[in-house]
């Protein structure tokens, strides 16, 4: 059977070394430039006319405006619109790396901790420094919910205080353990199938169990490849209304 593993090697595709640090350009960065390539230079190209009725490129550049522009409304109001490039951008990009990573040998850029730490990294100092900035000492207010009793009010800022500071854990192992799971899976039932198709006699005819599970499995990745996308960006969108309504 293949191995399913060997898909989320990282490969350097152009060696680099600064100083005793390696900068090599590998395969996840390449898919990570192509996909700002294609997020960028596909909007540029989908909004190029700006008709008035909008053609089927732009209504789909059009629709994703509108709806991360409703996900940051909704949870933060018409203030939390300064903060759309931001929200937009990492839904895109998530967006494009999980679909990047759908196409047979591949690489998925999100299947690796470090990239899905690293874009929590970011929403999580933007949170911290733009609560200190627009509330300064009151945001601090968001680790002491209002109407706890005083007694129990140590122990309740302590969760709050944990749970704050493992934001940035959950938010990016819930992105990499799913990716990483559903390729492994997808790569398992691609393994039956072609060793069925090895086998001898009556044995080769199994092989469309695997193929109809893999298939059906495509369908469903599909489908958790936006699905992260989105939880990715809503769970960004929650945390910075924290930053702009603490102790809300």
């Amino acid at each position: 059977m293949p191995d399913p593993i060997h898909q989320f090697n990282i490969e350097k595709l152009i060696p680099l070394d600064y100083q005793g640090y390696d900068i090599s350009f590998t395969n996840s960065s390449l898919f990570m430039v192509g996909a700002l390539l294609l997020i960028t230079f596909g909007l540029m190209f989908a909004m190029r006319s700006r008709a008035l009725v909008p053609g089927r490129l732009q209504s789909v550049a059009e629709g994703a405006y509108e709806f991360v522009a409703g996900m940051v409304r909704d949870s933060m109001g018409e203030q939390g619109m300064k903060f759309f490039p931001l929200v937009f951008s990492l839904f895109t990009f998530i967006l494009v790396l999980n679909m990047l990573g759908m196409v047979p040998g591949w690489f998925t850029v999100t299947s690796h901790l470090s990239v899905t730490a690293a874009l929590a990294a970011i929403v999580f100092v933007t949170v911290i420094v733009v609560g200190f900035a627009k509330n300064g000492l009151h945001f601090l207010h968001l680790f002491v919910p209002s109407g706890v009793p005083w007694y129990v009010l140590p122990l309740v800022v302590a969760i709050e205080v944990i749970s704050f500071f493992s934001r940035p854990l959950s938010h990016s192992v819930r992105l990499f353990a799913n990716m990483l799971a559903g390729h492994i899976t997808l790569k398992v039932f691609a393994g039956f199938i072609i060793m069925l198709l090895g086998a001898a006699g009556a044995m080769k005819g199994l092989a469309i169990l695997p193929l109809t599970a893999a298939t059906a499995l495509t369908a469903l990745e599909f489908l958790v490849a936006f699905l992260q996308a989105y939880v990715f960006t809503m769970l960004t969108c929650m945390y910075l209304n924290d930053a702009l309504h603490p102790g809300h």
